[in-house]
């Protein structure tokens, strides 16, 4: 690697990855582009370690000219995709940005990095690698009981958001088998962490207990998923990245299963300790249960044993000890949810999702 584009950047889990990069690479030029939608922000990516190795330009990744100029430009010979739309309840709402931005635009990306690695010859096949972060929800969902799921398991996807990361996995896998593009795939359980934009289940509890809003919670909290913390799931992609054979496949998972309820009642646990309450009440008081999301995926659980055995890879964050220090970052930045809460997308779909729930 020596320069990357990062797609997404601006993004929860792109961003963390950003910092990770310019840290644990110190030669490594990292051009970061991202659309800025509602999910990405550059309140994101202030206080960059070795900022000047960091070059943030905005724009679509499903304007191709756009794309071939940008590879061109900064000499790009990794590509790490993560710029996604990745909210399972918005693809139900408004499913066609999902198909337009993760299908249209993972294609893009592909022919792009065709075009000029391989047509153009830009450079030799060792010297480039395109790498796709995809999500455990492609598989579809778990009875109890069910193993977890491995990188042999058939793709059955329940909703538009993991319909069209599934499309977006064959799209890579194809352009590996027939053009020769040389490319690795992960595919990640449920993230958690900083910078994470505010809708989703972590940060919204944390933040609605904070301001004593109510904890909504979806049917009857019994849903289970494999919680990944963000910095892990960094670590794996960079090894991935570095090290892993091409057209090399890997689940990333946290190794714990809890009930999202059980998510829940243990952040307002943490909360009841860092920020009581007015007379000595349990944040737990603030849960409301609510109408379930169509077609909610019952259970997610990945098994990451190849990653361990061919890379060496576990995940550090013990769940609880992940829990503790999200909410401990979410408390200690106040400036950074105040920012991202002004954002007038984030206000009108908190309204539309919850309101009439």
């Amino acid at each position: 690697m020596q320069n990357v584009l990062i797609t997404g950047g601006a993004g929860f889990i792109g961003s963390n990855f950003v910092r990770y990069l310019l840290k644990a690479e110190p030669r490594v030029q990292v051009i970061n582009l991202d659309a800025l939608t509602y999910a990405g922000s550059l309140e994101n990516l202030k206080d960059l370690p070795d900022a000047e190795r960091h070059t943030f330009v905005k724009g679509d990744i499903t304007d191709a000219d756009f794309i071939g100029d940008l590879l061109r430009k900064y000499s790009i010979d990794t590509i790490i995709h993560f710029a996604a739309e990745s909210h399972v309840d918005r693809s139900i709402l408004g499913p066609g940005q999902f198909m337009h931005t993760n299908i249209i635009g993972t294609y893009t990306l592909l022919e792009s990095a065709r075009k000029y690695w391989l047509a153009e010859k830009g450079f030799d096949k060792e010297q480039v690698r395109f790498h796709h972060i995809s999500t455990d929800e492609v598989f579809g969902t778990l009875a109890p009981g069910e193993p977890a799921w491995t990188e042999e398991s058939p793709y059955a996807p329940n909703s538009p958001y993991a319909a069209s990361k599934a499309s977006s996995d064959h799209l890579v896998r194809s352009y590996g088998h027939t053009y020769g593009l040389p490319y690795t795939l992960t595919n990640c359980s449920n993230n958690y962490g900083p910078y994470q934009f505010p809708e989703k289940l972590i940060p919204l509890i944390i933040q609605n207990a904070m301001d004593e809003k109510p904890l909504p919670v979806y049917g009857d909290g019994q849903q289970v998923r494999d919680w990944l913390h963000v910095e892990d799931h960094c670590a794996a992609i960079h090894l991935v990245v570095g090290k892993a054979a091409n057209g090399a496949t890997y689940n990333i998972g946290g190794g714990n299963q809890p009930a999202n309820l059980t998510i829940v009642e243990t952040i307002c646990d943490i909360l009841d300790e860092r920020k009581p309450r007015a007379g000595g009440k349990s944040h737990r008081e603030l849960i409301q249960f609510v109408k379930d999301r169509p077609g909610h995926d019952r259970r997610y659980a990945m098994n990451a044993e190849k990653l361990h055995r061919e890379l060496g890879w576990s995940p550090r964050y013990d769940l609880n000890q992940g829990l503790l220090d999200t909410v401990e970052w979410y408390m200690s930045h106040p400036e950074w949810t105040a920012a991202i809460r002004k954002q007038l997308d984030y206000q009108s779909w908190m309204d539309k999702n919850y309101g009439k729930r």
